[in-house]
């Protein structure tokens, strides 16, 4: 403490000046690193919200007690309590979801706006609108909405708009009644869309009411040959016990869609449908005799003679029958099973002897007989669809197991996770820190320490009487006519009695080293004090 306060003291007034200034600094850029480090880093949570459901979440948040900022229409929380907030947000149903409306075109001008813009801003809004309608109702806690509609062009055919709605609704599933409700209205509010245009999906069940337009769906054959795996294996393992048989089913499945049509005419199954009766009777006279002219006049033989009467009758009956027509129209879709392959090995009887020798057997054909009947009643075989169950009994190899080496924490495990902006703050404090002592406190310490040991004699220094030079004075000023004295020199032999001054010059500093060092630091001061 008292060397400090001696070199303290020693110090003129500019240079404690500088070593307070320095250390005030040092102090604040301590202090800044320090509070910088101190805060939490804040992130983006969600942006662009609407001021209903940015009011939502920041309200949960305050309830949660969660320190955030809000920036604009932005908000902003920790990094470290960002993804989990999110999640625990979205299981409430935060923030909800919806988009932009209608005011979406209210940016829109008529300058630089082309059709293609416009219309694409119209189905966004349209989009928006649909979703917020949905999630006004109390079963729907998100909703979004996708209408596909391809644009108008000349000679071509008029395509029918399509829409996808997918819902999460607060609990369960979402119902027939609703969905085709939802279907209605989105049908309703897209010009030229029919209710059998939209699909709704919900995010828990999947599709909702309706048929997949989209016909077969490769990834069915799949999911039903893992699942009668499942059962056949589950069945073989209570038998056999667990890893004792091995299933492979593959399942051929109908990839077309079929429309028959029939129409069938039985002749022996006539009805008759309708009966029309018609009769008719016609009577007539003819005269007697010979045709005379006589004959003719009305007062002749004629009338005297014998006559002819003729008399006919007719009856025709008309009936209707229909005969007997049987019309079927079928309508097969795709996903049929068209054939089945199953192939099932089960391993056979190993045995153990008393000396330790183990023999393996297959299993018996009435086992096996057996096995394949639970099989094939399993997997619902068909024969005559052309299904084909192969069950064979197989020894099984035993596979060697690899062992493996142990995982183990690491050195950096043990650290914990690595902040890096912590660690950049944590360097620019020592770099700052650094600078400071080397280029500022140390070189006005070290000069100010230094001084004291080689502290300056009185201005005049008398040197001792040597050789005819005695009562010189060295006040570090070279005069003009200055003449270097002799002093005593050792022994030597000079052969023309003379000696270079130069040589005397480093004679005379080598034995007053002190007093030479003292003018040379004298010079080297002035010469700052002038600059």
């Amino acid at each position: 403490m008292q060397n400090v306060i001696a070199i303290w003291s020693s110090l003129d007034v500019r240079r404690r000046l500088i070593i307070a200034g320095a250390t005030i600094a040092m102090f604040l850029a301590v202090l800044a690193l320090g509070r910088m480090a101190s805060q939490p880093d804040m992130v983006l949570l969600y942006a662009g919200l609407e001021p209903a459901a940015a009011g939502e979440v920041v309200a949960a948040l305050d309830q949660r007690g969660v320190a955030h900022r809000v920036k604009g229409d932005s908000i902003f929380v920790d990094a470290a309590q960002r993804d989990s907030l999110r999640m625990a947000l979205a299981s409430e149903g935060l923030p909800a979801a919806g988009g932009g409306g209608y005011e979406l075109l209210d940016n829109l001008s008529g300058f630089g706006t082309t059709s293609q813009m416009f219309d694409a801003a119209y189905l966004r809004a349209k989009e928006g609108e649909l979703a917020r309608t949905l999630l006004g109702l109390p079963e729907i806690r998100a909703a979004r909405v996708h209408i596909a509609s391809a644009p108008a062009r000349a000679f071509q055919p008029e395509t029918q708009a399509t829409a996808s709605v997918t819902v999460t609704t607060v609990s369960g599933n979402l119902a027939e009644a609703q969905a085709r409700a939802i279907r209605h209205l989105v049908a309703s509010a897209v010009a030229g869309m029919t209710p059998e245009a939209v699909q709704i999906i919900d995010t828990v069940s999947g599709l909702v009411g309706g048929q997949d337009t989209a016909g077969f769906d490769s990834g069915d054959a799949a999911d039903r040959a893992a699942a009668i795996k499942s059962n056949v294996e589950r069945l073989l393992a209570a038998r056999m016990g667990p890893g004792r048989s091995v299933v492979e089913v593959a399942v051929d499945l109908v990839s077309e869609r079929e429309s028959i049509t029939e129409r069938t005419f039985d002749p022996q199954g006539r009805v008759a449908i309708s009966s029309e009766t018609e009769e008719r009777s016609e009577s007539s006279t003819e005269p007697g005799g010979d045709v005379t002219v006589a004959s003719n006049l009305p007062d002749g033989d004629a009338a005297q003679g014998p006559q002819g009467q003729s008399q006919s009758s007719e009856t025709r009956e008309r009936v209707n029958y229909e005969v007997s027509e049987t019309q079927r129209e079928v309508l097969r879709g795709p996903g049929a099973t068209r054939r089945l392959t199953v192939a099932v090995m089960v391993d056979g009887v190993a045995t153990i002897a008393a000396d330790g020798t183990r023999t393996w057997a297959p299993r018996t054909e009435e086992e096996l007989a057996t096995l394949r009947e639970l099989v094939a009643s399993a997997v619902g075989l068909d024969e005559a669809r052309g299904d084909v169950l192969t069950l064979k009994s197989l020894e099984f190899q035993d596979v060697p197991i690899a062992e493996g080496t142990i995982a183990e924490a690491g050195i950096l495990s043990a650290i914990g996770p690595l902040d890096v902006l912590s660690m950049v703050q944590t360097a620019v404090l020592a770099l700052v820190a650094l600078v400071l002592g080397l280029f500022v406190i140390r070189p006005i310490l070290t000069s100010a320490a230094a001084r004291p040991a080689l502290a300056a004699p009185s201005p005049t220094l008398a040197l001792p009487a040597a050789g005819g030079f005695s009562g010189v004075a060295l006040d570090g000023e070279v005069e003009t006519g200055f003449a270097i004295p002799d002093y005593p020199e050792p022994a030597r032999d000079v052969s023309d009695g003379t000696e270079d001054p130069a040589a005397r010059l480093r004679r005379m500093i080598e034995q007053r080293q002190t007093e030479s060092i003292e003018i040379l630091r004298g010079w080297m001061e002035r010469e700052e004090e002038r600059t």
